[in-house]
Protein backbone atom coordinates (compact mmCIF):
# COMPACT_ATOMS: atom_id res chain seq x y z
CA UNK A 1 0.00 0.00 0.00
CA UNK A 2 2.13 2.70 -1.36
CA UNK A 3 -0.13 5.44 0.12
CA UNK A 4 -0.89 4.18 3.38
CA UNK A 5 -0.69 6.96 6.03
CA UNK A 6 -0.59 9.78 3.32
CA UNK A 7 -3.06 12.35 3.16
CA UNK A 8 -3.92 13.44 -0.47
CA UNK A 9 -6.23 16.26 -2.11
CA UNK A 10 -7.80 15.67 -5.33
CA UNK A 11 -9.27 18.60 -6.80
CA UNK A 12 -12.02 18.50 -10.01
CA UNK A 13 -13.05 14.77 -8.11
CA UNK A 14 -16.81 14.54 -9.35
CA UNK A 15 -15.97 13.27 -12.60
CA UNK A 16 -13.62 11.72 -15.22
CA UNK A 17 -9.96 11.74 -14.10
CA UNK A 18 -10.20 13.79 -10.63
CA UNK A 19 -12.80 11.23 -9.75
CA UNK A 20 -10.66 7.67 -10.78
CA UNK A 21 -7.73 9.41 -9.39
CA UNK A 22 -9.38 9.91 -6.10
CA UNK A 23 -10.82 6.66 -6.20
CA UNK A 24 -6.82 5.24 -6.61
CA UNK A 25 -5.32 6.79 -3.82
CA UNK A 26 -7.85 5.77 -1.72
CA UNK A 27 -7.82 2.10 -2.96
CA UNK A 28 -4.20 2.44 -2.22
CA UNK A 29 -4.31 3.30 1.23
CA UNK A 30 -4.49 7.26 0.99
CA UNK A 31 -7.09 9.25 3.29
CA UNK A 32 -8.25 11.29 0.34
CA UNK A 33 -10.07 14.90 0.47
CA UNK A 34 -11.93 15.00 -3.05
CA UNK A 35 -13.33 18.70 -4.07
CA UNK A 36 -15.50 19.24 -6.48
CA UNK A 37 -18.93 22.28 -7.15
CA UNK A 38 -21.47 19.09 -7.82
CA UNK A 39 -22.90 18.23 -4.32
CA UNK A 40 -24.66 15.01 -5.88
CA UNK A 41 -21.88 13.80 -7.96
CA UNK A 42 -19.76 14.17 -4.88
CA UNK A 43 -22.03 12.23 -2.94
CA UNK A 44 -21.21 9.52 -5.19
CA UNK A 45 -17.64 9.67 -4.90
CA UNK A 46 -17.66 9.74 -0.75
CA UNK A 47 -15.95 6.45 0.29
CA UNK A 48 -14.35 4.77 3.18
CA UNK A 49 -11.05 6.84 2.88
CA UNK A 50 -12.41 9.54 0.92
CA UNK A 51 -13.78 12.69 2.46
CA UNK A 52 -15.82 14.68 0.16
CA UNK A 53 -16.10 18.86 0.22
CA UNK A 54 -18.28 21.11 -1.82
CA UNK A 55 -15.99 24.18 -2.88
CA UNK A 56 -15.83 26.45 -6.06
CA UNK A 57 -11.85 26.71 -6.46
CA UNK A 58 -12.56 30.10 -8.43
CA UNK A 59 -13.87 31.58 -5.63
CA UNK A 60 -11.07 32.95 -3.36
CA UNK A 61 -12.92 32.92 0.31
CA UNK A 62 -14.25 29.45 -1.18
CA UNK A 63 -10.92 28.12 -1.68
CA UNK A 64 -8.72 29.65 1.54
CA UNK A 65 -12.10 28.23 3.53
CA UNK A 66 -11.27 25.08 1.87
CA UNK A 67 -7.93 24.97 2.67
CA UNK A 68 -8.68 25.61 5.88
CA UNK A 69 -11.05 22.64 6.91
CA UNK A 70 -8.86 19.83 5.09
CA UNK A 71 -5.72 21.04 6.92
CA UNK A 72 -8.05 20.78 10.10
CA UNK A 73 -9.57 17.71 9.41
CA UNK A 74 -6.31 15.90 8.06
CA UNK A 75 -3.46 18.04 9.78
CA UNK A 76 -1.41 18.07 7.27
CA UNK A 77 -1.16 17.25 3.42
CA UNK A 78 1.17 14.69 1.61
CA UNK A 79 0.21 15.07 -2.19
CA UNK A 80 -1.81 17.90 -3.83
CA UNK A 81 -3.56 16.92 -7.16
CA UNK A 82 -4.84 19.68 -8.90
CA UNK A 83 -7.59 17.71 -11.29
CA UNK A 84 -10.01 20.54 -11.71
CA UNK A 85 -10.81 22.00 -15.21
CA UNK A 86 -13.15 23.34 -17.93
CA UNK A 87 -13.18 23.65 -21.78
CA UNK A 88 -15.07 25.94 -23.77
CA UNK A 89 -14.83 26.50 -27.52
CA UNK A 90 -13.71 29.62 -29.31
CA UNK A 91 -11.28 31.04 -31.77
CA UNK A 92 -8.67 34.63 -31.46
CA UNK A 93 -11.83 36.22 -32.84
CA UNK A 94 -14.93 35.49 -30.86
CA UNK A 95 -13.70 34.41 -27.33
CA UNK A 96 -15.10 36.82 -25.41
CA UNK A 97 -12.95 38.58 -22.05
CA UNK A 98 -15.44 36.82 -19.93
CA UNK A 99 -15.10 33.11 -21.00
CA UNK A 100 -11.37 33.72 -21.21
CA UNK A 101 -11.26 34.87 -18.00
CA UNK A 102 -13.81 31.98 -16.59
CA UNK A 103 -10.46 29.60 -17.89
CA UNK A 104 -7.91 31.16 -16.89
CA UNK A 105 -9.74 32.23 -13.48
CA UNK A 106 -10.49 27.91 -12.81
CA UNK A 107 -7.82 26.20 -14.88
CA UNK A 108 -4.76 28.37 -13.83
CA UNK A 109 -5.48 30.84 -11.33
CA UNK A 110 -6.96 28.53 -9.03
CA UNK A 111 -4.55 26.02 -9.43
CA UNK A 112 -1.89 29.05 -8.04
CA UNK A 113 -3.82 29.83 -5.13
CA UNK A 114 -4.61 26.58 -3.69
CA UNK A 115 -0.87 25.80 -4.49
CA UNK A 116 -0.43 28.69 -1.98
CA UNK A 117 -2.73 28.05 0.23
CA UNK A 118 -0.83 24.68 1.29
CA UNK A 119 2.51 24.94 0.55
CA UNK A 120 3.52 25.13 4.29
CA UNK A 121 2.24 21.64 4.79
CA UNK A 122 3.49 20.62 1.58
CA UNK A 123 7.09 21.37 2.51
CA UNK A 124 6.66 20.51 5.96
CA UNK A 125 6.14 16.68 4.85
CA UNK A 126 8.18 17.10 1.71
CA UNK A 127 5.07 15.87 -0.39
CA UNK A 128 4.47 16.54 -3.69
CA UNK A 129 2.50 18.18 -6.47
CA UNK A 130 0.58 17.03 -9.39
CA UNK A 131 -1.13 19.08 -12.42
CA UNK A 132 -3.46 18.09 -14.70
CA UNK A 133 -2.27 19.76 -18.05
CA UNK A 134 -3.03 18.71 -21.20
CA UNK A 135 -1.66 17.93 -25.07
CA UNK A 136 -3.14 21.17 -25.92
CA UNK A 137 -0.56 22.72 -22.90
CA UNK A 138 2.43 21.69 -25.69
CA UNK A 139 0.43 21.48 -29.46
CA UNK A 140 -1.64 24.23 -30.40
CA UNK A 141 -5.61 22.84 -31.67
CA UNK A 142 -7.88 25.35 -33.49
CA UNK A 143 -11.12 26.22 -32.14
CA UNK A 144 -9.90 25.83 -28.16
CA UNK A 145 -7.46 28.76 -27.88
CA UNK A 146 -8.62 30.11 -24.03
CA UNK A 147 -7.64 26.14 -22.92
CA UNK A 148 -4.39 26.09 -24.86
CA UNK A 149 -3.48 28.99 -23.00
CA UNK A 150 -4.50 28.35 -19.85
CA UNK A 151 -2.82 24.20 -20.01
CA UNK A 152 0.28 25.82 -21.24
CA UNK A 153 0.02 28.23 -18.13
CA UNK A 154 -0.47 25.20 -16.51
CA UNK A 155 2.90 23.41 -17.49
CA UNK A 156 5.17 26.38 -16.80
CA UNK A 157 4.12 26.86 -13.68
CA UNK A 158 4.62 22.87 -13.12
CA UNK A 159 8.60 24.07 -14.08
CA UNK A 160 8.38 26.77 -12.18
CA UNK A 161 7.48 26.01 -9.46
CA UNK A 162 9.42 22.65 -9.42
CA UNK A 163 12.64 24.78 -9.36
CA UNK A 164 11.87 26.88 -6.80
CA UNK A 165 10.78 24.14 -4.75
CA UNK A 166 12.96 21.36 -5.32
CA UNK A 167 15.55 22.35 -2.36
CA UNK A 168 12.92 22.56 0.09
CA UNK A 169 11.96 18.66 -0.56
CA UNK A 170 8.55 19.31 -2.79
CA UNK A 171 8.52 17.97 -6.43
CA UNK A 172 6.40 19.36 -8.96
CA UNK A 173 4.91 17.46 -12.40
CA UNK A 174 2.21 17.60 -14.89
CA UNK A 175 0.34 14.98 -16.84
CA UNK A 176 -0.95 15.86 -20.45
CA UNK A 177 -3.18 14.19 -21.61
CA UNK A 178 -4.69 13.67 -25.01
CA UNK A 179 -8.45 12.88 -25.29
CA UNK A 180 -10.51 10.74 -22.57
CA UNK A 181 -13.46 9.66 -22.53
CA UNK A 182 -14.88 12.01 -19.35
CA UNK A 183 -17.71 14.91 -19.35
CA UNK A 184 -15.08 17.59 -19.65
CA UNK A 185 -16.50 18.16 -23.24
CA UNK A 186 -20.28 17.58 -22.43
CA UNK A 187 -20.35 20.07 -19.60
CA UNK A 188 -18.93 22.50 -21.83
CA UNK A 189 -22.48 22.11 -24.31
CA UNK A 190 -21.41 19.78 -26.57
CA UNK A 191 -24.37 17.69 -27.54
CA UNK A 192 -24.11 14.01 -27.00
CA UNK A 193 -24.65 13.56 -30.79
CA UNK A 194 -21.57 15.80 -31.18
CA UNK A 195 -19.33 14.32 -28.43
CA UNK A 196 -20.02 10.54 -29.98
CA UNK A 197 -18.72 11.93 -33.42
CA UNK A 198 -15.87 13.41 -32.00
CA UNK A 199 -14.30 10.19 -29.92
CA UNK A 200 -14.86 8.43 -33.26
CA UNK A 201 -12.87 10.87 -35.16
CA UNK A 202 -10.37 10.62 -32.23
CA UNK A 203 -9.61 7.37 -33.98
CA UNK A 204 -7.58 9.06 -36.37
CA UNK A 205 -6.23 11.33 -35.08
CA UNK A 206 -4.58 9.17 -31.75
CA UNK A 207 -1.96 7.03 -33.48
CA UNK A 208 -2.83 4.20 -30.88
CA UNK A 209 -6.56 4.12 -32.77
CA UNK A 210 -8.12 5.10 -29.95
CA UNK A 211 -9.13 7.67 -26.83
CA UNK A 212 -7.67 6.70 -23.20
CA UNK A 213 -9.63 6.40 -19.89
CA UNK A 214 -9.64 8.00 -16.63
CA UNK A 215 -8.00 5.09 -14.91
CA UNK A 216 -4.85 5.18 -17.19
CA UNK A 217 -3.95 8.82 -16.72
CA UNK A 218 -4.80 8.35 -12.68
CA UNK A 219 -2.28 5.42 -13.09
CA UNK A 220 0.24 7.88 -14.27
CA UNK A 221 -0.70 10.39 -11.76
CA UNK A 222 -0.36 8.15 -8.99
CA UNK A 223 3.41 7.33 -10.08
CA UNK A 224 3.97 10.72 -9.94
CA UNK A 225 3.20 10.68 -6.58
CA UNK A 226 4.48 7.88 -4.91
CA UNK A 227 8.36 6.98 -3.72
CA UNK A 228 9.07 5.37 -7.45
CA UNK A 229 9.09 9.20 -9.04
CA UNK A 230 11.56 10.31 -6.06
CA UNK A 231 13.61 11.76 -8.16
CA UNK A 232 11.69 13.09 -11.28
CA UNK A 233 10.37 17.27 -10.76
CA UNK A 234 9.38 19.46 -13.60
CA UNK A 235 8.39 17.52 -15.68
CA UNK A 236 5.41 17.14 -18.08
CA UNK A 237 4.33 13.79 -18.95
CA UNK A 238 2.44 13.31 -22.56
CA UNK A 239 0.07 9.92 -22.23
CA UNK A 240 -2.00 11.03 -24.95
CA UNK A 241 -2.09 7.89 -27.29
CA UNK A 242 0.64 9.21 -29.18
CA UNK A 243 -1.43 12.60 -30.25
CA UNK A 244 1.20 15.15 -29.28
CA UNK A 245 3.80 13.17 -32.23
CA UNK A 246 1.35 14.05 -35.14
CA UNK A 247 0.94 17.18 -37.34
CA UNK A 248 -2.44 18.83 -37.25
CA UNK A 249 -5.25 16.66 -39.21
Amino acid sequence: MEFDGKNVIVTGATSGIGMATARKFAADGALVAATGRNAKMLASVEAKNIRTYQADLSNEKATESFASAVLKDFGAIDVLVNAAGIISMGSIENTSLADYDSMMNINVRSVFHLTQLLLPSLIERKGNIVNLSSVTGTRAFPGVLAYCVSKAAIDQLTHCAALELAPKGVRVNAVNPGVVRTNLHLNSGMSQEAYEAFLERCKTTHPLGRVGTPEEIADLILFLASSKASWITGETFAIDGGRAQTCAR
